[in-house]
């Protein structure tokens, strides 16, 4: 597969025979005999099961079918995607909806143009004798530096915690398996896996469940993009939501790219991701039975917006509402299966 600038790209011309190729366009005549759009989806992250749904949709032909070319990029700790979308090198990112309100913060015209989760599926991995996070006062958490800029001043504020029991998380569980009386925040289809392989009891407390608002893997571009290109973006929308409903069912030929992306990324993580994400009902829970995968709703992008006014996170006079737009997932209507 080609090493794009910043990160490993997959494309459909790269995966599929001109067989496949050739029924894709039987199925489509109009759009055979028009040059397919080009189209970059970069990740915040590596290849894995929370992005299914686009390489779901890349590898049964949604993307083509609506007439895009669609090459998927990797991120990773050392790429900023948000630079990365405002300088052009990037058509849509995967993001994180803080993050969003902070680049408009700073001046930056982002756009999110659909929410593949309906929450986010961060949280807390506890050795299996905690039930509730309020026994948690006085105990040592991990917590990564990204954390500080979001949930654990709030959590602080929720339970009691203090500034002191924050230890530095490097996404290496050595110390929390070592330490019954260690947590460490985790996210749904990941840490706990580890615990699991490790043979470590635990607990996994949701930070949903707790009130925490924002949506999980949003997609972003820029509102000049958006604007200038409306048609690629409501064919990119509703194909890469035909993927997410498509993954949740079989999702064998997604996970396939996975893995050829990110030949680290074993079977069983991508698995476990899966079955975290179907068990939490991120995809095709919340308001999705009414409004569509992929919907967002000006009531969660305010409560978002007032978590971080609240927790000091966000300046109050930042225009939340440019944040995001329902129109394409609207018009998509793609409804749990």
């Amino acid at each position: 597969m080609p090493v794009q600038e910043f990160g490993m790209s997959l494309t459909r011309r790269t995966l599929l025979s001109a067989a496949a190729a050739s029924s894709v366009a039987a199925f489509t005549p109009f759009k055979r005999a028009q040059a397919a759009t080009p189209v970059r989806l970069l990740l915040s992250w590596f290849a894995q099961a929370e992005v299914g749904g686009f390489y779901q949709a890349l590898a049964k032909g949604f993307y083509a079918q609506e007439g895009l070319d669609v090459h998927i990029d990797m991120g990773g700790p050392q790429v900023n995607t948000m630079q990365i979308l405002t300088a052009g090198r990037a058509d849509f990112v995967t993001g994180y909806d803080f993050q969003t309100l902070r680049g408009i913060q700073g001046g930056m015209p982002l756009l999110t143009v659909m929410s593949s989760f309906q929450h986010d599926l961060q949280g807390l991995m506890t050795h299996d004798n905690i039930t509730d996070l309020a026994q948690l006062r006085n105990h040592p958490i991990l917590i990564s530096s990204p954390a500080h800029a979001s949930y654990w001043g709030w959590l602080c504020k929720k339970f009691g915690y203090s500034p002191a029991q924050a230890k530095p998380y490097t996404f290496n569980l050595q110390p929390f398996f070592l330490d019954p009386e260690m947590a460490v925040q985790a996210y749904a289809s990941s840490e706990p896996y580890e615990a699991q392989q490790r043979n470590v009891p635990v607990k996994f407390f949701p930070f949903a469940d707790l009130g925490y608002p924002p949506y999980g893997t949003p997609v972003l571009t820029t509102h000049e993009f958006a604007d200038k290109n409306d048609a690629t973006t409501q064919a990119f929308v509703h194909a890469s939501l035909l993927g997410w409903q498509d993954y949740m069912r079989d999702p064998e030929p997604g996970n396939a790219l996975i893995r050829k992306a990110n030949p680290r990324m074993t079977e069983g993580q991508i698995m476990f991701g899966h079955s975290a994400m179907a068990k939490a009902n991120v995809v095709e829970g919340g308001d999705t039975k009414t409004l569509g995968l992929g919907c967002m709703t000006e009531a969660r992008w305010q409560a978002t917006y007032q978590f971080m006014v609240d927790n000091y996170l966000l300046d109050k006079t930042v225009n939340w509402q440019s944040a995001f737009t329902a129109k394409f997932t609207d018009r998509a209507k793609v409804m749990p299966a």
